[in-house]
Formats: C-alpha cells, structure tokens, sequence
C-alpha cells in the first residue's frame, strides 16, 4: 500500500548497515551465515571468561576472512595485566589488521589486572598504538542494574572526551530492551547533553522467549507483561519464537533528525543463521 512507503522506508534505512555479534567459538555458526550476511558487516566478538586470547583472536581473523569488520570486545576487567592487553592488540593487528574494538569494564567483581574499567582502559593510550580507530562504548537506556544513572551519564562523557581526544571516533552501542520509550527518552538525553557519537540501538535478534526473557532478567533489562506483549509476545506462549519486528517498526517510526545517527545491533541469542535471515528477509518485505 502507499501509504506505508515511508515507514517501510525508514525502516529499511534503519536496518542498513546494522551490526552482528558471535562469541570467540561461534566460528562455524559465521561461516554457515555468512552467505545471509550483507559483505562489510561489522561483526562484534564477545570476550567471555571461559574463551582464551588464541580462540578471539582467530575468530577475528575468520571475520575478517569472510569479508566481515571485526570489532573485538576488550573485558577491562579480566585483563591480568598491560603485557597481556598489548599481546591482544597486536596480535589482532598482526592476524586481522583490526581497526577498531568495543570496549566494556566486563563482569569480574574486582579486576584481574590494572584496569579497573574501561576508562581506565581508554586512559592507557594503547588502542590507538595497535591501529585502533574506532571505539565502541556501552549505552544503557534502562539503566544499569549496578551503577546509578547520574554516573552513568559522567562515565560516558568521560569516555567519548577521551577517545577523542586521542582522534578516536566513538560509537555507542546500548543494551538490549523490549520497549521504544526508554530508547528515545535516552537518545533524545545524549544528544542534549552534546555527544553526537554514531549510536547502534541494541536489539535481539529472533529466538525463544524463554530465552530472550533469561537474558533480560541477567542484564536487568524491563520485561514486565505489557512490555513484552508490546514487545509481540505472549508470556502464555513461552516456547515461541519472537523477532524485533514491532520494535524496529515502531522505532523507524519516531526517529527523526534530532536523534542523530542511529543504527541497529542485534544481539544474536537465537543464532546468527536466524538472525541474518530473518533481517534480509524484513528488508525484503
């Protein structure tokens, strides 16, 4: 119908360009996928507790190889020492020749090494010595279960000034959520407080509810019965599958140019396969 030419429409612009995330040993699910992948997506790969430097850095360079943009997470954290993160970058450099990362403080209580967050990772200097150029940080719309919003907000200031401040572009990639509303209240916040930075929405890609709703209660994202059936799904029906398609319709829908850039990312819990076909077939539709 013509009358939903323009929404499709920013839809589709919405989805252009999106991003994709595996972990260190879902090697094998990217080359299954990889023909539903669009060529120059950027591949995020998740730095998990019980994967080693050998296992991200070859899923980086498989990204890479397969005609993908790796962005490597880099855990503050989990990292023992300085020694151990310049082993990371430059292997990263040398096997992948990546250019850029994403970096998050990661889960350990107390950090195993010097970095108490990623800001004091940042602070190091050393992303941009191994060739990095672009650097993702975290964006929390709902909040973070752990840490208040007025710091929050200091936090990311802190971290886009420092970036650029070393001529590194940031980018801002948010947690995931099942509601529009939080999302542009939070958008339409950054760009008040002057941070311009490229932002990708996260949002998961199709999988089982029971699933999806496992993850948003470990990341303290809002799943209460109307949001989810907002969201598109029944808390009745918990063995269904459930896709972002209300979500990424409703959000095409009220962006507009006071939001900035904004991208999508999705969060690939029910598998990149299923993912990417289910975005190339919401392009299509």
């Amino acid at each position: 119908m013509a009358g939903q030419t323009p929404h499709h429409g920013a839809e589709r612009a919405l989805l252009d360009g999106f991003s994709l995330e595996m972990t260190g040993k879902d090697v094998p699910g990217l080359e299954e996928a990889a023909g539903s992948i669009p060529p120059g997506t950027r591949v995020n790969i998740t730095f998990l507790g019980n994967e080693d430097l050998p296992m991200r850095v070859a899923a980086a360079a498989a990204v890479k190889r397969l005609g993908f943009v790796p962005v490597p997470h880099i855990s503050a954290r989990r990292l023992g020492s300085q020694v151990e993160l310049e082993e990371f970058l430059g292997a990263l450099e040398t096997e992948a020749a990546v250019a850029d990362a994403f970096v998050v403080g990661g889960d350990p209580a107390a950090p195993l090494g010097p970095y108490e967050d990623s800001l004091a990772l940042i602070g190091s200097g050393l992303l941009g010595r191994y060739g990095i150029r672009n650097v993702g940080i975290s964006g929390y719309p709902e909040g973070h279960p752990d840490i208040d919003d007025a710091r929050l907000w200091a936090v990311l200031l802190d971290k886009c000034a420092a970036l650029q401040e070393q001529n590194l572009q940031p980018t801002i990639i948010t947690q995931f959520g099942f509601d529009v509303d939080p999302v542009l209240d939070w958008l339409a916040e950054l760009r008040r407080r002057g941070v311009h930075a490229p932002v990708r929405i996260g949002v998961p890609g199709p999988a089982g509810v029971k699933r999806l709703l496992a993850f948003a209660r470990r990341f303290g994202v809002a799943s209460s019965a109307g949001i989810v059936h907002k969201y598109g799904f029944s808390l009745t029906n918990l063995l269904g599958i459930a896709g972002p398609d209300r979500f990424i319709g409703e959000l095409a829908a009220r962006l507009d140019e006071d939001h900035g850039l904004v991208q999508l990312h999705f969060y690939t819990f029910g598998g990149l396969k299923a993912t990417a076909e289910w975005a190339r077939r919401f392009a299509a539709a």
